[in-house]
């Protein structure tokens, strides 16, 4: 194997030269940078990447930390196309990516520093993580820069990347009173959730700027879940029969609010209008296909990576970074004649 005092030898200039050269330096005369860069690639020399990331004190590797992924939420292909933004960036960028998934448990072993320097990642996007994880505390606090997804959250090392939700809820909200829905519920997410928060705060506002009442009632959590929804959407519209919409806060608990429907003998859309959100591969497929509220999914990772490579080599000063949506109109929705 070729090394950099092999280099050295057949380029007539010392290790530290040719070290210096290779890794970018800018006080490397011109004409004998590139004389080393041609012996270099005479030699056919291949970088020890380990070796240099110890020296330069970087590994040009950053991290993807996804909080609680498991089977369940397979049907949500959400994290899957934020993670193929952000491999395709930061290999445009070089830097490499490496996955690992968190949980309570994992938590309690080990902090989220130490998860880092394990891994030996320059930063890391977070995703999936909730609004009260301990995690959350522990990155606020690191000097590990940081980009968070859908948790709008800035320090000087942390960042965030996300969609307008308030935005979004809207517009859902705004196809269902434009079709001349009045009686609508929300299935919402959880708690602990930020988007949740947001599409919540979009559809109350939507309400208002219609003047049409809230029902609190008719508001309630299906924890991102296909059978939590299920069983929160059919004790729902069993109770509330007068309900002739519903928006999802996530197109998995949309599903869920179908079968629902299905139990209940409701035909979508004639006897209920749904909308749900995130436009997953699933929501084109389902029966009736599903108007949703569209995320640039692959986008948000691809900015996710963008921000955290900046942070790592330029500072930006500003560490937000927002994607748009868009209504998506399908078959689970139409005109209310009653």
């Amino acid at each position: 194997m070729t090394t950099i005092k092999d280099i050295a030898k057949v380029a007539g200039v010392s290790v530290t030269t040719v070290s210096r050269a290779l890794n970018g330096y800018f006080d490397v005369n011109e004409k004998t940078k590139q004389k080393i860069l041609a012996v270099a690639k005479e030699l056919n020399y291949s970088p020890n990447t380990l070796a240099r990331g110890l020296v330069m004190k970087k590994s040009k590797t950053i991290g993807l930390l996804v909080s609680g992924m498991s089977k369940e939420n397979i049907k949500d292909n959400f994290t899957f196309e934020v993670l193929c933004g952000i491999n395709e960036t930061a290999s445009t960028l070089g830097y490499d990516l490496i996955l690992f998934n968190t949980n309570t448990t994992k938590q309690r072993e080990k902090t989220y520093t130490q998860l880092c320097r394990e891994r030996r990642v320059d930063g890391a996007i977070v995703q999936g993580i909730r609004k009260d994880d301990p995690y959350l505390k522990e990155i606020l606090e690191s000097d590990i820069p940081c980009v968070l997804i859908d948790i709008p959250i800035q320090t000087d090392s942390v960042g965030y990347v996300t969609t307008d939700n308030v935005s979004g809820a809207k517009k859902a909200i705004e196809h269902l009173i434009q079709l001349g829905h009045k009686n609508i519920g929300m299935i919402n997410g959880h708690e602990g959730a930020y988007v949740s928060e947001e599409r919540l705060k979009g559809f109350m506002e939507k309400h208002t700027e219609y003047n049409l009442p809230v029902n609190k009632e008719w508001i309630v959590d299906g924890a991102f879940e296909e059978d939590a929804s299920e069983r929160v959407t059919y004790k729902l519209l069993e109770e509330y029969k007068e309900i002739d919409a519903l928006f999802c806060a996530s197109d998995v608990m949309a599903l869920g609010a179908l079968k629902a429907c299905h139990k209940l003998g409701k035909t979508v859309p004639d006897d209920i209008s749904i909308v749900g959100y995130d436009n997953i591969t699933l929501a084109s497929y389902c029966l009736p296909p599903l108007t949703t509220i569209g995320q640039e999914v692959y986008k948000i990772g691809s900015e996710a990576a963008d921000l955290l490579i900046k942070m790592l080599e330029d500072k930006p000063t500003d560490l937000s970074r927002y994607v748009d949506t868009n209504l998506i109109i399908r078959d689970s929705t139409t005109k209310n004649y009653k």
